[in-house]
């Protein structure tokens, strides 16, 4: 077939960006869901930012000299996460994404990296097989909610912006929660004036690197994660995502007329340690 695997560049986005939308768009359509993507414009702006970012390791797959897909590897942290993965519509089925998958995975063990993490839209049956085969193990299903910005505050737990002074804080929050830090994916967002940090009595106790889909956030307990929703004034990406079996923050989202948008899967190669407090992925992990 003539298939060439390559580091990405930031000049890739102008085609890896139109095939990323219109990849999620056939699968989303097929399904009956909103789109991933609003437009092919966000979908590149969202693949310029990946690319060049040095925190994220990018492949991108070429045949006979034309791009038709990508793969990323988030390298920021000590457990990466994958994706966008995304293959031209009229080259899918072809092994294409497998062996995207594989040059991520391959990145990763050379990396040594303690553990690999993605999240899968449930609907996608083939997506999950293929990972399945791959070595990776179902973990959690994730909710992704959507809806009006709620304006609404918690007593007793005030949300202000994240500080670098906050950094250590944060990590330790997150190290007892997950077993691991997550500093490069936050020390990015107080840079970019997108990070949230919740205080009570005086303690960090909850931090969010954004409340959105490509964006994390870990907490003490629910009353944390419930702050930094509620002040959130939007929910960028279409949505942030809520682990389904923590009930009472799910039916809190339910209750205050948050949707669901779609089910996703949390997948895992490596380390992995149930959470001990509560928390909200990203799209990646």
């Amino acid at each position: 077939m003539g298939i060439v695997l390559r580091p990405g560049t930031p000049r890739d986005a102008a085609v890896c960006g139109p095939i990323c939308f219109e990849a999620f768009k056939a699968i989303d359509d097929d399904h009956n869901f909103p789109w991933d993507f609003p437009s092919a414009a966000v979908a590149t702006d969202v693949l310029a930012m990946l690319l060049s970012n040095p925190g994220f390791y990018s492949v991108v797959a070429e045949k006979d000299g034309n791009v038709i897909g990508s793969n990323f590897l988030d390298e920021r942290g000590p457990i990466a996460g994958i994706g966008p993965i995304t293959v031209d519509p009229a080259s899918q089925n072809g092994t294409i994404g497998r062996r995207l998958m594989e040059a991520v995975l391959d990145r990763a063990s050379q990396r040594r990296v303690a553990g690999v993490r993605l999240l899968q839209s449930a609907f996608h049956n083939r997506s999950l097989c293929l990972y399945t085969k791959l070595g990776f193990d179902t973990r959690e299903t994730v909710s992704k909610m959507n809806g009006t910005p709620l304006g609404l505050t918690l007593p007793g737990y005030e949300v202000r912006p994240a500080r670098a002074a906050d950094l250590a804080a944060c990590n330790a929050l997150c190290q007892r929660i997950h077993g691991h830090h997550r500093g490069g994916e936050l020390d990015d967002s107080i840079r970019a004036g997108k990070a949230r940090v919740v205080e009570h009595f005086g303690e960090i106790t909850a931090y969010a690197t954004d409340v959105g889909f490509f964006a994390h956030a870990v907490a003490e307990n629910n009353r944390g994660l419930k702050a930094l929703i509620g002040a959130a004034t939007g929910f960028p990406g279409g949505g942030f995502l809520v682990p389904t079996r923590n009930g009472d923050l799910f039916r809190w989202c339910l209750q205050n007329d948050l949707r669901l948008v779609h089910q996703m899967t949390l997948m895992t190669i490596g380390l992995y340690n149930e959470p001990t407090g509560a928390y909200l992925p990203s799209v990646l992990y």
